[in-house]
Formats: C-alpha cells, structure tokens, sequence
C-alpha cells in the first residue's frame, strides 16, 4: 500500500515565493510580481506575494485577482449577466491613486493554516471549499515553513490516479 502524501510532499520553501511588507504600496506589489514572474517565466494565474510585518509574521497574501478586485471594486457588484462596464469605467483615474495604497489593504489575511504533516487531501479540501490557490504551512502553529499551492496538489493527485 502506497503512503499518504503529505503537505511536506509537495510545498514550496516560503523563500521560493516573492514577499514584501504591508506597508509597501500596491504599484510596488504589481512590480514584484511582474518582475518575479518574467524571471522564472511564469505568466499563469495565481500568482501571489506573501505579505509580512515587521516582525515577519505572515499577515496574507496578494494575488493579482485581489489586485484586480482592489483597483476596480465596482467589480464586486456584478452579477453574471449584468452588463458589463467598459474597461476605461472599471479602471479609470482613481486607480492611478489607489495604487499608492498600502497592500495591506487589498490583501486576503492568513486565516487558514495547514501543518507540514497533514494529509494532502486536507489541503485539497480546503482549497476547493475555501477557494484558496495557495495555504500557508506552519510548522509547530507557530513558524511559516512553506506554501502549497493548487496546481502542486492537483499534479499529485491526478498522477497517482493516472498511474493506477
């Protein structure tokens, strides 16, 4: 009989992630993304920094969905079928102003938390029931050992069914 996979299976160091503080502005945010994501080459969604306090203390994390949510909240009112704004009324004048905000304030905090020795259906769980693309991983509910993301825990599931 195969092993359980574990989170520890598949995570990824925290350092392998880009990070800032929670004061540095969203243009900063965008920049590091941008910058991170053409130097390992990676142009798909999600793409998130992990956001700090001074202490280094995981506050959350910023993907380019809050990004995008946080720069146009009219978005938030939509419903399928509405009809839909045009771009320039989305995103108009006041996003130049709202990219000097802190991130802190277009973050989605760290709530949700996993343990190095949990089972990989556990984070699968709660990336479908919570909506996560990326769980932070805790190393005695206290030190941030690393991150797992979707796309890890989807490629080792659906290896071992393929597999079988």
């Amino acid at each position: 009989m195969e092993p359980v996979k574990t989170v520890k299976d598949v995570m990824e160091d925290i350092f392998e992630f880009p990070h800032l503080p929670y004061w540095f502005s969203l243009r900063q945010a965008i920049d590091i993304i941008k910058v991170t994501s053409d130097a390992v080459g990676v142009r798909d969604f999600p793409r998130a920094i992990l956001v700090f306090d001074e202490k280094y203390n995981l506050l959350g994390t910023l993907d380019i969905r809050d990004i995008l949510r946080g720069l146009s909240p009219s978005l938030k009112g939509l419903r399928p079928g509405d009809p839909m704004p045009k771009i320039s009324e989305l995103y108009s004048s006041s996003g130049a102003e709202l990219m000097e905000r802190p991130v802190s304030e277009f973050m989605q905090p760290a709530e949700l938390f996993l343990n190095p020795d949990d089972p990989l259906g556990l984070a699968a769980y709660y990336m479908v029931t919570q909506a996560r693309a990326y769980l932070p991983v805790l190393e005695d509910k206290k030190r941030l050992v690393g991150i797992v993301k979707m796309m890890d825990v989807f490629n080792t599931v659906t290896a071992s069914l393929i597999e079988d």
